[in-house]
Order: C-alpha cells, then structure tokens, then sequence
C-alpha cells in the first residue's frame, strides 16, 4: 500500500511538468548512449584485430630473425623434423612488386612460400589450385593471385592460364585466392603468392623473412615455441637470435589492449552519466522547494516521513531509469549509424545492463539527499511556506 502510494504520487511529480521531466532525463540519456556507444566501438575493434589474427591460420606459429642471424631454407625443414608438437613449417620471403599484363601494370605485395604454407594459414583457392611442393622443388613459374589484383590486371577476365610477368619473368596464374580482406594490417587481396625458391631466383637472393610453422594442438603451442627457441639457440650459441611468437600469445595481448581500451572508453562515457545525476539532484532539490506547501499537507494528513522519502527516492529512480531506457534506444541506433559507415561496433547484453545499471544507481544516490531534506521539512512550516 505504502509503495504504490509512492508510485502514484511520484508519477504525478513527473508528469506535472513533462518538459523540465524530458529535459531532467536528458543527461542520462546520453550517459546510457554513450556508455553503450564507446563500450561497442571498443569490442567492434576487439573483434576486428582478433579476426584479422585468426586469418593467419589455427595454432600457427611466426618464427622472425633478430640481428644478424638469416633463416636458411633448412631451418624450416629442422623445425618441422625436430619439434614434435610442430605439425608443418614453411619458409617465406616477402617483398612488394610491379606485375605486368600486356599493357597494364599493378603493384602489389608478393610472398614467396613454401608449398605448407597455405596449409598454415588456412589459405584456399576460389578458382583453379594452390601450388604445392613440386612446385617449389622445380622452381615452377606459378603463381596464385588475389582478387584485387585479378581485377586491377584482367579488369573482368578471367586471369586462369594467363601470364603475369615480373622482374623480366613470366609466370602463369593457377589459381585465384578466396577474398580475404585485411590480416595484421595487410590488404591479403592485393596479393600475388609464388613458390619461394622461384621468387628467390628471381630477386637472385636467398633471403628468407620469416618462417611459419603451425602446431599440431592449441595446448601444444608453449612447448613447440619452447622447443623451436632451444633448437636456435644450440644452433647459434645465442637466446637472442630469433623472435617465436604464437598466435595465441598475439591473441592474449591484443584482448588485453583492447580490454583495457574498452574499459577506458566505459569509464570517459560514464563521466556524463554522473554529470546527468548531478542534473536530477539539483531539478529534485528544486521540486522539494516548490512543492514544499504539498509536502506539509500530506505530513498533515497522516504520512509518515518514509512515506516522502520513497516519494521522492521513487521519483528520481523513475526519471533516471526512464532515461536510461531512452538511451539505449539511441545507444541502438548510434551503433546502426557507425555500422552503416563501415565500422563494426557491437552491442553486448552486458554492456546494456552495466549502462541500466549505473543509470538506476545514479538515480538513487542522486535522489537520496533532495528525498531526505523532503522527509525532514516541518509539517507546520511547510503549511506556512509561500
């Protein structure tokens, strides 16, 4: 009885005056919005970079030089011979080249590999195949190219068969790679992949950039790193003489970043939540003087101070948790906006009920105080208050 008397007389405090209500509730609309908005560009981004590492393949490993030690097309043979828990490796070497079709020119990024390393990478074809140890073995003029540069060359042709010339040599087109979109800040469409011992002859070089090797399980993947480092170490006398890094530990590091980026927007977004209650609090302080007159006569006719206090307490809840409410609305369509421009934000259930949540504790601690000074006023006093 006593809580819907508090609910019927706070709903007749708020609807009393609907616009300085609307305007009351307009700081925690756009605390709750912001909240969701920044928390869902904050894990769209997550998302974004832990996709963009997935695309280097499953419990893959990047094995990189330091100083002045150069990889050697062996060193990927002794990993994968050595390491137990290392399924495959691969050598690759990676540069940026001018390709030219007939008349028409493009530039884009080229990898040198061995025939394994599409296998770790997970790399498939949309057209044609994937050139193999053979290949690599016969120093085959092959080549596998993306879709950006199957359309910057062939311009809606099919480029199967054709001839891609490079350095003065030609290579035919045996396949065309599925879209891949970016990878660690890499357009992998504007791509041309070729057996590494054919690119090495082409550039005269043997250099080697890094080599790939994947693990045969993910609980594997901190022994194969272990054992891959202790290999080159007893190979060169040094501990510093390669960088081995797993697709995990580049995982960990980014959900740590991006966590802690995330946490921080949530927190800058809620600075305006707080700057919202301080608005109810002042526009309840205001009321409790307007309606002063009001409060002596109910305290004249029998209510009790708890019976003002949940009037009031009920009353800034209601208009915090309206507030809130609306602002996940725009929170929703913030996030559409940002989506229909490319980026990816995304909306967790636990981001709505951290923003809900804040909202309706800022609505109470907002209307403790304004309540407690209603509840206190003296009812004769009151009564005299003009």
């Amino acid at each position: 009885m006593i809580l819907r008397e508090g609910l019927r007389a706070a709903w007749m405090g708020i609807t009393g005056n609907i616009l300085r209500s609307a305007l009351t509730t307009l700081g925690i609309i756009i605390g709750v919005a912001a909240v969701i908005t920044l928390i869902g560009v904050g894990q769209g981004a997550q998302a974004d970079i832990t996709q963009e590492i997935n695309r280097l393949g499953t419990n893959s490993i990047l094995i990189a030089s330091r100083g002045e030690y150069r990889f050697s097309s062996e060193d990927a043979d002794e990993i994968a011979n050595r390491v137990p828990t290392v399924q495959r490796a691969a050598p690759v070497l990676t540069t940026t080249l001018a390709l030219r079709w007939g008349t028409e020119t493009h530039r884009a990024n080229a990898e040198g590999a061995g025939g394994s390393y599409a296998d770790i990478i997970g790399l498939e074809v949309e057209q044609g195949r994937l050139f193999d140890e053979d290949d690599v073995k016969n120093r085959g003029r092959v080549a596998v190219i993306g879709s950006t540069v199957a359309d910057e060359l062939f311009a809606g042709r099919s480029p199967m068969g054709e001839s891609i010339h490079i350095q003065g040599q030609s290579f035919t087109v045996i396949g065309i790679m599925r879209p891949q979109g970016a990878a660690m800040g890499q357009d992998r469409d504007n791509l041309i992949m070729v057996p590494i011992t054919t690119l090495q002859r082409t550039l005269r070089t043997d250099r080697i950039s890094m080599i790939y090797a994947q693990g045969t399980s993910s609980e594997d993947i901190d022994l194969a790193t272990s054992h891959i480092e202790r290999i080159f170490e007893v190979l060169t006398g040094r501990d510093d003489s390669i960088a081995v890094t797993s697709q995990s530990q580049i995982l960990e590091i980014v959900d740590a970043i991006t966590g802690t980026l995330t946490v921080m927007l949530g927190a800058i977004a809620s600075i305006s939540l707080v700057v919202g209650g301080i608005g109810i609090m002042n526009i309840m302080l205001v009321s409790v003087k307007e309606r002063t007159r009001e409060i002596g006569i109910r305290k004249a006719v029998g209510a009790r101070r708890r019976d003002i206090l949940l009037q009031f307490l009920i009353e800034s809840i209601a208009l915090s948790l309206g507030g809130g409410f609306l602002g996940i609305l725009s929170g929703w369509g913030l996030t559409a906006l940002i989506r229909f421009f490319g980026l990816t934000a995304i909306i967790t259930p636990s981001s709505v009920l951290l923003a809900c949540g804040f909202s309706a504790a800022v609505g109470l601690a907002s209307g403790v105080y304004p309540a407690m000074q209603a509840a206190r006023l003296d009812p004769i006093q009151s009564l005299r208050y003009e």
